[in-house]
């Protein structure tokens, strides 16, 4: 069943994708709209304040990473998971700079899909309702505000999508441990037979290049060959 019947906002301007989606999430138990083009889903996002979109880059008039970069822009920390037929890893590392929670390329299974979206809601939901605690994690300059929910390295706030916080966090909480790429689905992405493990080295990306002094030789989020990754404070 689903969340609370959260409402999932649907990008698409493929109609027969749209519908698709929309009948596969009404039959999980959500309830769904749809925009066609960029200029609508950021009008629905203001007017409706979904619990998730499901965001095509491709897309007229204003294509899927310009919504992405005006949401975060104006602070909306909305979940998104980004469709695209595009396999260009540049895409997928850009969509997730831009504070994307996901991304998932076409075709797609609709029950890996599923999963995903409901892994999305079950983290939002998850943090939205943990009591607050007066607590502060930190390595190095990093410093980690549970109850605010705020990051900031050497003073300075840094900006991470709600996925790349509960990676953190993890990490954090587990230091000196080596956790496979599959472990981490489940932990964090709370996925457990579908997701792919490429999707964790992107976070871990990210997190190398906003959180490291050089990511091109982390310190701190190391990997270690043939297991996963480490986190060392």
């Amino acid at each position: 069943m689903s969340d609370d019947r959260a409402v999932i906002l649907i990008v698409e301007d493929d109609d027969a994708i749209a519908t698709g989606l929309s009948m596969n999430l009404k039959l999980e138990g959500y309830t769904s709209m749809v925009a066609s083009d960029g200029h609508e889903a950021l009008e629905k996002i203001r007017e409706h304040a979904p619990d998730l979109v499901l965001l095509d880059i491709t897309m007229p008039r204003k294509d899927g990473l310009e919504v992405l970069s005006e949401m975060r822009e104006a602070g909306n920390r909305t979940p998104v998971i980004v469709l695209s037929a595009r396999q260009d890893e540049y895409d997928k590392v850009g969509a997730l700079r831009l504070g994307a929670d996901d991304y998932v390329t076409k075709p797609f299974a609709l029950a890996e899909l599923m999963a995903r979206v409901h892994a999305v809601l079950r983290r939002a939901k998850g943090s939205d309702e943990q009591p607050a605690v007066a607590a502060v994690l930190s390595f190095g300059n990093v410093k980690v505000e549970i109850e605010t929910r705020t990051v900031s390295r050497a003073g300075e706030e840094i900006k991470l999508t709600h996925l790349e916080l509960e990676l953190l966090i993890f990490f954090m909480q587990n230091p000196s441990r080596v956790f496979s790429r599959d472990r981490l689905l489940r932990e964090v992405w709370g996925l457990r037979s579908s997701g792919s493990q490429r999707t964790v080295d992107n976070f871990v990306g990210q997190l190398r290049s906003k959180l490291e002094a050089d990511p091109e030789q982390p310190v701190h989020f190391v990997t270690v060959r043939g297991s996963g990754y480490r986190f060392d404070p």
